[in-house]
């Protein structure tokens, strides 16, 4: 047969039309099988066999439509003749437009459902925020496990530098489902994608359900649903954040692959105890009580699985936390490093060891470049790590560069609007620089974003009254605590506070009698035995006998705290200002001065401000007012020297505290005032 006459033939008996009509059909239902398939649990390996099937089927198709043809009376073998009955033709042409018309209308629809994704620019934004994935167990104890899942895939998501992922921190708020609005938390979050997601988990089973949004549409982009067993589940989040890069056409590189698709642990159970520590550690209060109970966790993880790099990692950070924020002693710090260089020899490309190696040598070593060069492998591992920028921007302001510490936490806040880390950062570097008004913005926002932080409240009522001298928003904050609600006394210590600001000392020691607390942890350097507030409250009324027997208490703990954290310059100042108060010159003076000596201003910005502002304290108390009057007006002018938990130098501060009373009389005094500008009204 000629070539000419042998495609007159194929067009004569539909084998065209056929094919057209073949691809279209597989192609619709490959469409369908993707879309729809994963919702009901099918497995993968079912739809790459039907589209090799359909791929298979093209030949057969176009085969049989050679032999076979569709006819008013059915289907009947093609014959030999060379023209086609007229009344054939138009059934064919008929059935040739329904056919067309039909597929068409499905395949117009299938792109409305996902223009977002077929049409979308390559210059689509890559922003996205992570919500707090849902717990459907029916165990609700298992809401760990979702918020571990979300945590996890945001930690992969923070890897790849082409997308612009918000922090975990930022998205908690936004838990409660029914409160969402798509639009709305996008504009806030300044993300242009939101990922929903739940998790049931039951017994060894963990079924985890994803959906990709349009923030400015609330059109879904992509899902897709996971239904594993607990061991088959770990890695999930480096597969899902894979596939979400995908879904929004995000480069990676090789490396960014590998790290993202590498399994934490092989252990289920190590993993789970994992998951079950990250919230302590990571709450936004940093309390003692919060990171002992993550310690325990994590170590019993690694005890499961001694090579879960990600959970030495966890936990170095924590020791260095409480080395930094409570008790600075060599076992801290030794487990501290111990732990991060292990992780590192586990896994040395893990962000998150040299995020803790990092720690390490900025809070425990004081070692400012050895710290950043850390952070900086961290950020290229991680660049979506909101905590690096964070430490980095904290270590500018020990350096006493307060204003470009301020900018960078700015330029993080833009960035990751609703992370209370970012605004509790912005909160005190404000507080330290005296620009009140920016700092009570920020204490609101922060309530706003963390509305059950204690301390966020608590940080409220100090700016009030560092601000304008008054007490009442303290009162305020403090009555929005729940009776019974104090982490590490932080709730008591302000009750305290508040009343002996006030001058009603013996409201004061009231409050103390009624606290089962031995000690309180939130103040620095170390708990601070109740006994020395119960002093400070009896000294406050003038009984000088009752307050001496009550510092004697304390003064055992104090000593033995020098003696167990012997460089740490917070325990010497608590212990010179303790002798102050016993009257003990000399042992005060000493203290003192050893606690300048460890923490000098021109080494640390921060702390060393605050250790001078307790030796300005201790030269008041023990007469020294030659010393104490011009140390008091350079620290006036000094950023640093403001911090709730210390003994801070404002004019506040020396009006209305006791502890200045003696400093009250000298006509100094008055004149230093009068150079300081008043409170607002």
């Amino acid at each position: 047969m000629a070539a000419r006459g042998f495609f007159d033939e194929l067009k004569r008996r539909h084998v065209y039309r056929a094919g057209v009509i073949y691809v279209m059909s597989a192609w619709l239902v490959i469409q369908v099988a993707t879309q729809t398939f994963p919702f009901f649990d099918v497995p993968k390996w079912i739809i790459r066999f039907l589209i090799l099937g359909l791929v298979l089927g093209f030949p057969v198709a176009l085969s049989l439509a050679w032999v076979f043809e569709v006819t008013p009376e059915g289907i009947v073998k093609t014959d030999d003749l060379p023209e086609e009955p007229i009344k054939r033709r138009r059934t064919g042409r008929r059935l040739d437009l329904l056919i067309i018309a039909v597929l068409s209308s499905v395949v117009v629809f299938l792109l409305l459902q996902q223009h977002r994704v077929i049409f979308a620019p390559k210059s689509r934004d890559k922003s996205i925020a992570v919500l707090p994935f849902e717990n459907f167990s029916d165990d609700k104890e298992n809401a760990f496990f979702a918020d571990g899942i979300q945590d996890d895939l945001l930690t992969n998501l923070a890897k790849i530098k082409d997308l612009k992922v918000i922090s975990r921190t930022s998205v908690m708020k936004y838990r409660d489902k029914g409160a969402r609005n798509i639009k709305e938390i996008g504009e806030s979050l300044g993300v242009s994608n939101i990922l929903e997601g739940s998790v049931r988990r039951a017994g060894n089973q963990v079924a985890v359900n994803v959906q990709l949004i349009d923030a400015q549409s609330d059109h879904h982009l992509w899902a897709n649903r996971y239904k594993r067993t607990l061991a088959d589940s770990l890695g999930i989040e480096g597969e899902l954040a894979s596939e979400i890069a995908s879904a929004l056409r995000a480069t990676l590189t090789p490396e960014e692959k590998v790290r993202v698709q590498r399994k934490p642990t092989e252990n289920a159970d190590a993993y789970v105890l994992y998951l079950r520590a990250l919230p302590y550690e990571q709450g936004p209060d940093t309390l003692l009580q919060d990171y002992r109970r993550a310690v325990q966790l994590y170590s019993q993880a690694i005890a499961l699985d001694p090579g879960f790099a990600l959970a030495h990692a966890h936990l170095a950070s924590t020791y260095a936390e409480i080395f930094h924020f409570h008790e600075p002693l060599a076992g801290w710090r030794e487990k501290a490093k111990s732990e991060a260089q292990l992780a590192l020899q586990l896994q040395p490309n893990l962000s998150e060891a040299h995020f803790a190696l990092g720690q390490c040598s900025y809070w425990l070593d004081g070692d400012y470049d050895r710290a950043l060069a850390e952070f900086s492998r961290a950020q290229e591992l991680a660049p979506n790590d909101a905590r690096v920028g964070r430490l980095i921007a904290a270590i500018e302001r020990r350096q006493g560069r307060w204003e470009e510490a301020l900018a960078a936490y700015r330029r993080i806040e833009a960035i990751d609007p609703q992370n209370p880390n970012i605004m509790r950062e912005v909160l005190t570097t404000c507080t330290a620089m005296r620009k009140w008004a920016e700092a009570a913005l920020a204490a609101t926002r922060l309530r706003d974003i963390a509305p059950d932080s204690v301390v966020a409240k608590i940080q409220t009522g100090y700016i009030e009254f560092w601000w304008n001298g008054s007490t009442a928003a303290m009162h305020t904050q403090l009555a929005q605590i729940p009776a019974g609600n104090d982490p590490d006394g932080v709730a008591t210590s302000c009750r305290w506070e508040a009343a002996m600001l006030d001058g009603a000392y013996a409201a004061a020691a009231t409050i103390l009698g009624q606290t089962s607390l031995e000690a309180i942890d939130y103040l620095n350097g170390g708990s601070t035995p109740r006994s020395f507030l119960a002093g400070c409250s009896a000294l406050a009324r003038g009984d000088k006998v009752a307050a001496h027997a009550q510092f004697d208490l304390a003064r055992t703990v104090f000593e033995d705290n020098v003696r167990e954290a012997p460089d740490s310059a917070e325990r010497h100042a608590n212990l010179g200002l303790l002798y102050a108060f016993l009257e003990r010159k000399e042992d005060a003076l000493r203290e003192g001065r050893r606690a300048v000596e460890l923490k000098p201003e021109s080494k640390d910005a921060v702390d060393g401000a605050l250790m001078q502002g307790f030796l300005a304290l201790i030269y008041a108390r023990v007469g020294e007012n030659d010393l104490a009057f011009p140390l008091i007006e350079r620290l006036l002018h000094t950023p640093g020297s403001v911090d709730s938990a210390d003994y801070s130098i404002t004019r506040t501060d020396l009006e209305k505290r006791w502890e200045w009373a003696s400093l009250r009389q000298d006509p100094r005094f008055q004149k230093l005032l009068a150079a300081q500008p008043s409170p607002s009204p």
